[in-house]
């Protein structure tokens, strides 16, 4: 089986919520998932969150090879903590995870442009990490107005740089949607060829509740058509 890299048109598009709603959904047929989020900013909720979904034990030094403090791109993190980033380190990490489990669902950090080594126009960015570990991916956006330009540019980005982008999963849908919402899925797989694989409910309560209702709006079958 493969792995999947979930990447998303911004920050705070729900990418954590779609990486564990994938790997719970997983579990749920049987499946050894492990999960990772190679470089993580401003906390560990999110690297927990995935744990607790996936069932893994794993060390964290392998789930989160970089851990910053503060809530910001992983490069400016990096340097104002005078940690230098080397991709080898994460390379290695993913290969011990792969090596372990059946999948691995990584979870990237804000969107697909963000820096994680800044060089100027030879940047190595979120994109670059996914191109390295050759990964299926699938890119989160928002369900309101504005996500067809996001995520139309985000996937251009990635075909540009050769990557696979296996789908869309829209976030956040509402459950009085306006007319934009209404519509948004349908336009972007008409306009990029991108398959929507699953549109999952904004979702107003915390812990298992709020786990067990998005998992249920995962098409697991159309997920596991990409793994496999």
């Amino acid at each position: 089986m493969k792995s999947l890299f979930v990447t998303g048109t911004d920050t705070s598009v729900g990418k954590t919520v779609v990486a564990a709603a994938i790997a719970s959904a997983l579990k749920s047929r049987d499946i050894d998932v492990g999960v990772m989020k190679p470089l993580q900013s401003g906390g560990d909720e999110d690297v927990n969150f995935l744990l607790k979904a996936s069932g893994a034990k794993d060390e964290l030094s392998l789930v989160v090879p970089y851990n910053f403090k503060d809530p910001i791109a992983p490069s400016l993190a990096a340097r104002l903590e005078s940690v230098p980033i080397d991709i080898e380190k994460i390379k290695d990490a993913y290969s011990a995870l792969a090596a372990r489990h059946d999948v691995v669902i990584v979870e990237g950090s804000g969107g697909i442009m963000v820096p994680i080594i800044e060089k100027g126009l030879d940047s190595y960015l979120v994109s670059n990490l996914i191109v390295e570990l050759s990964l299926p991916t699938v890119i989160v956006a928002r369900a309101g107005l504005g996500t067809i330009n996001h995520t139309l540019l985000t996937i251009d980005h990635a075909k540009k740089k050769g990557i696979d982008v296996a789908g869309v999963i829209i976030n956040g849908y509402p459950d009085e949607p306006s007319l934009a919402e209404k519509h948004n899925a349908a336009m972007i797989e008409n306009l990029s060829g991108i398959p929507v694989l699953s549109i999952l409910p904004f979702v107003n309560v915390a812990g298992a509740k709020f786990l067990e209702k998005v998992v249920s709006a995962v098409d697991v079958d159309r997920v596991m058509k990409i793994i496999d």
